[in-house]
C-alpha cells in the first residue's frame, strides 16, 4: 500500500491517511474577518485529507495584517468557525486551527495608524506589505516592551480557548515564515538585550511561553508547532539557524506535542546561511510526530514516510485546484494545474470552491 495512504494514530486522533492539507491564506473572510459559508464549503470539499490545518488566523487585532483573512478573537468569529468545523466533521474530516500573529509583516493601515510590533525595530526588506489599498512600503516596526509580552502570550492562550469553543480538533502555533514568533527566534530580526534576546535560549523563550500557554488550554497532544528553518519568506535567515532551531525543537520535544511541522523543503527559496536543515536533523532531537512540508510531490512524500523521516506530509498549493487530492494520489490520477495566483486571494468562489473533482 502507498505509504501516504496508510492510516496514522495521532495521539488518539485516527487519521485515515497521512496527507495533510497545509495552511493556505485565501482571503475569503471579508472585511469583517468572520468565517463564512463559502469557507465552510471550501474546507469540506477537502475533508478527505487525513488532517486539515486551517489558514493562518489572527489571534488578536494587533496580530492581524492580511486583507480579508479570518480572526478568532471575537464571539462572532468563533460562531463563524463553528460552521466550518461542523461541516468538516460531518464529512468525516479532522481540522486544526493555525494561530497567527503577523508582527512586523503587518502594516499601520490595519491598526488605525499604529505601527506593527516585532521583537526589534527592524523592518522587513522586501517589496512591500499587502494592505486593503494594495502594496505599501514596509514600515519600521515598534519593538514590544518587555512588560507587553505576557499580554501577547495571553492573546495566544485566549485564541486557543476560542478555537476549542469553535469545535476544532486542535491548534497549530504558527512559528514560521517570518511572523512574530519567528521574529523573536531569529538573530536576524531579534536584537533585544532583555530576557527575550541575545542568546539562543532567550530568543526561544517567546515560542516556549506561547506553547506553554496554549497547552494550558489544550492537551499538549492537540497542539502542533510550525517552524521554517530554511525559509526566506518575511526576510528571514540567520547565520546561527542550525543551533537556534535545534534548540527550539529539543525544548518542544519535552512538551509531548501533537506534532512538529517543519518546512524543510526548499521550493520557496533558501536563505543559504549554511547547509539546509533536514528532517533527519529534527529526528535527532524531536521524538514525536514529524510533519514535512514545502514543495513535496507525491513521490517525495512517499519516500519521506517510507524512509522514516516523516510521519505526515503537508501539501499546500496542490490542494487549491485539487479538492480530491487524496483520491488523485490514491488512484494515480493526474493533478489539475495549480490555479493562477490572481485567484488565490480574491473574494469570489472562483478559484476557491470552483475546482471539480477528477473525471476520467
Amino acid at each position: 500500500m502507498s505509504a501516504l495512504m496508510t492510516s496514522y494514530d495521532l495521539h488518539g486522533l485516527k487519521l485515515p491517511n497521512r496527507v495533510v492539507m497545509a495552511p493556505l491564506t485565501r482571503g475569503r473572510a471579508g472585511i469583517t474577518r468572520i468565517p463564512n459559508n463559502l469557507m465552510a464549503e471550501y474546507y469540506t470539499q477537502r475533508a478527505s485529507a487525513g488532517l486539515i490545518i486551517s489558514e493562518a488566523t489572527a489571534i488578536s487585532p494587533q496580530g492581524y495584517g492580511w486583507p480579508n483573512a479570518p480572526g478568532v478573537y471575537t464571539p462572532e468569529m468563533v460562531e463563524g468557525w463553528k460552521q466550518v468545523t461542523r461541516s468538516v466533521h460531518d464529512a468525516g474530516g479532522h481540522i486544526f486551527l493555525q494561530l497567527w500573529h503577523m508582527g512586523r509583516q503587518s502594516h499601520s493601515s490595519f491598526h488605525n495608524g499604529d505601527l506593527p510590533v516585532s521583537a526589534s525595530a527592524i523592518a522587513v526588506n522586501d517589496d512591500g506589505a499587502h494592505t486593503l489599498e494594495g502594496k505599501k512600503p514596509r514600515e519600521v516596526p515598534r519593538a514590544l516592551e518587555t512588560h507587553e509580552i505576557p499580554g501577547v502570550v495571553n492573546d495566544y492562550k485566549t485564541a486557543a480557548q476560542h478555537a476549542k469553543d469553535a469545535g476544532f480538533d486542535g491548534v497549530e502555533i504558527h512559528g514560521a515564515n517570518g511572523y512574530l514568533i519567528d521574529q523573536f527566534m531569529q538573530s536576524k530580526s531579534n536584537h533585544r538585550t532583555d530576557d527575550y534576546g541575545g542568546s539562543i535560549e532567550k530568543r526561544a523563550r517567546f515560542l516556549l511561553e506561547v506553547t506553554d500557554a496554549v497547552t494550558s488550554v489544550w492537551d499538549s497532544t492537540r497542539v502542533g508547532v510550525r517552524l521554517s528553518p530554511n525559509g526566506v519568506y518575511g526576510d528571514m535567515g540567520s547565520p546561527d539557524f542550525h543551533e537556534q532551531f535545534t534548540y527550539a525543537a529539543s525544548e518542544l520535544n519535552k512538551r509531548n506535542l501533537a506534532y512538529l511541522h517543519v518546512m524543510d523543503g526548499l521550493a520557496f527559496g533558501f536563505h543559504k546561511s549554511g547547509s539546509p536543515m533536514t528532517l533527519e536533523d529534527f529526528r535527532k532531537v524531536f521524538s514525536g510526530p514529524l510533519m514535512a512540508n514545502c514543495g513535496y510531490t507525491k513521490e517525495a512524500g512517499e519516500k519521506a514516510i517510507a524512509e522514516g523521516h516523516a510521519d505526515l506530509v503537508a501539501y499546500g498549493r496542490p490542494f487549491i485546484s485539487n479538492p480530491d487530492l487524496v483520491a488523485r494520489f490514491q488512484n494515480n490520477w493526474p493533478l489539475a494545474p495549480v490555479a493562477s495566483m490572481k485567484l488565490w486571494y480574491s473574494s469570489e468562489a472562483e478559484g476557491y470552491t470552483s475546482f471539480p473533482t477528477y473525471t476520467a
